[in-house]
């Protein structure tokens, strides 16, 4: 079985929420509380904001066994400064690393699942969590990425231009 550590996880969860920031702070408060001109799609704001929430639900809750308050469909209304924004970002990131101190891969969620995905690998251990945790970060880090380079594209004097990679 392939086995990494906590700080090994870590690590790509900074990476993720890193390129995160650094697409927000690209965009400043107006272009990252603007939505993209595609039916359904979000701001690069209100992702963030859901992606903090995806970190305290399954890792607060459901590895860790925190009991927590979530409005999932809020999260996608989300609005304001990206400095605020930024400060519940570094204040997740100490939680989650907080979260996984007792972690135990092999064992079952503490909290609450969903019973359509009890059988699911993120059903079944918390190891199975964390995976979710980081798929859902980088799904979203791409929808950011798409929703950048479109949002300035629609500006063309704008110097930035789309940005490249993870890197934002």
């Amino acid at each position: 079985m392939l086995t990494t550590s906590t700080e090994d996880y870590l690590w790509f969860v900074d990476l993720a929420l890193d390129s995160m920031v650094s697409i927000l702070v690209r965009l400043g408060d107006v272009d990252a509380n603007r939505r993209p001109a595609l039916d359904g799609a979000n701001s690069s704001y209100a992702v963030v904001t859901h992606c903090l929430g995806v970190m305290e639900y399954w890792g607060g809750h459901v590895v860790a066994g925190r009991r927590i308050e979530r409005d999932r469909d809020a999260e996608f209304r989300a609005e304001g400064a990206v400095a605020e924004l930024q400060e519940r970002v570094a204040g997740a990131r100490r939680q989650l690393h907080a979260d996984l101190a007792t972690l135990d891969p092999q064992a079952a969620p503490r909290g609450h699942v969903n019973p359509d995905d009890a059988e699911l690998p993120f059903g079944t251990s918390q190891g199975g969590v964390l995976l979710h945790i980081l798929e859902e970060l980088f799904q979203h880090l791409g929808h950011m990425e798409l929703a950048r380079d479109m949002l300035l594209a629609e500006q063309p004097g704008r110097a930035d231009g789309p940005g490249r990679g993870l890197t934002g």
